[in-house]
């Protein structure tokens, strides 16, 4: 198949967009596939978090003319590997996983952001370069790429390299308000050109009702129904996606033993029968027939 080159990206951060990119990259490779994770989200980089490797070169090295493409992509199947051994023994890992990892120092981080407009050209230029060489020289299935929130520059030139995108947000107005005007002034333009996007709504709420709550619900008490409005979230759904005429690729429920562990992991390798790994399935499955 031709290599599908997707960014996840938000309006603003703590949507949990890192946390479905390291996760799904992850089980892509777990089933097979040849895949490449890309960290561009350069002002709070945090795969390292997930994936605990420590890169010989840093994507940030690329980006300034300081490294090859090779030199800043470190393997991580062993990781994939090293999880099924101990959860998932009956699994046979086929696929890869390469990771460019960004350097998460601020003076690296101000090295790349300034510049001169023509500076952004060239590494808009090292972008394309950089995603046409794994391409062809991984012959990779997938890359993913987990972007910067927001309109920046980052953002935009990660968007501009990739076929699919998907738009992370919670159901809040925030985020809400904030993907209207991304769709409106960004996704526009590049849909233009046959890009596809699409809503990823994460930490939908309902899985976790809170006890008291659920005890007025149980004891038919009304004194609080605007307490439920969050949960009815199949309608908000449902307008913006009418509003930014995107498609609803998945709604992923808010997961309460993931939303608060002191430490970041790869749940859908550590968990293959959490409903958190269902969901990543689901939205492999959604991605091999929509994008």
């Amino acid at each position: 198949m031709a290599t599908k080159s997707i960014a996840f990206h938000s309006y603003k951060g703590g949507t949990g967009k890192t946390t479905i990119a390291s996760n799904y990259a992850a089980l892509l490779a777990k089933k097979g596939f040849r895949v490449a994770l890309l960290d561009l989200d350069v002002y709070a980089p945090s795969l390292l978090a997930y994936f605990q490797k420590q890169p010989k070169k840093w994507l940030n090295d690329y980006l300034l003319g300081e490294a090859d493409v090779d030199e800043v992509m470190t393997e991580v199947t062993d990781i994939i590997e090293d999880y099924s051994k101990k959860y998932d023994k009956a699994a046979e890992i086929r696929g890869r996983l390469w990771i460019g990892f960004c350097n998460v120092k601020k003076e690296e981080i101000y090295k790349i952001e300034g510049g001169t407009s023509e500076s952004s050209k060239l590494q808009l230029r090292r972008f394309i370069v950089l995603r046409e060489k794994l391409m062809r020289d991984y012959d990779l299935d997938y890359v993913i790429i987990d972007t910067s929130p927001g309109i920046r520059y980052w953002s935009i030139n990660a968007l501009a390299v990739a076929d699919t995108l998907f738009l992370t947000l919670k159901t809040g107005d925030i985020d809400v308000e904030g993907t209207k005007r991304l769709a409106s002034e960004i996704y526009g333009s590049l849909t233009k050109y046959g890009t596809k996007s699409f809503l990823l709504f994460n930490r939908v709420a309902g899985y976790c009702i809170p006890s008291h709550i659920m005890n007025s619900l149980e004891k038919g008490n009304d004194q609080n129904e605007g307490l439920m409005e969050p949960y009815s979230t199949g309608d908000a759904q449902d307008v913006l996606s009418r509003e930014t005429r995107m498609d609803v690729i998945s709604a992923i429920p808010c997961y309460c033993d993931i939303q608060f562990t002191k430490k970041e992991f790869l749940t859908a390798l550590r968990y293959p029968e959490h409903p958190f790994t269902r969901q990543m399935e689901m939205l492999v499955n959604a991605m091999a027939t929509k994008a």
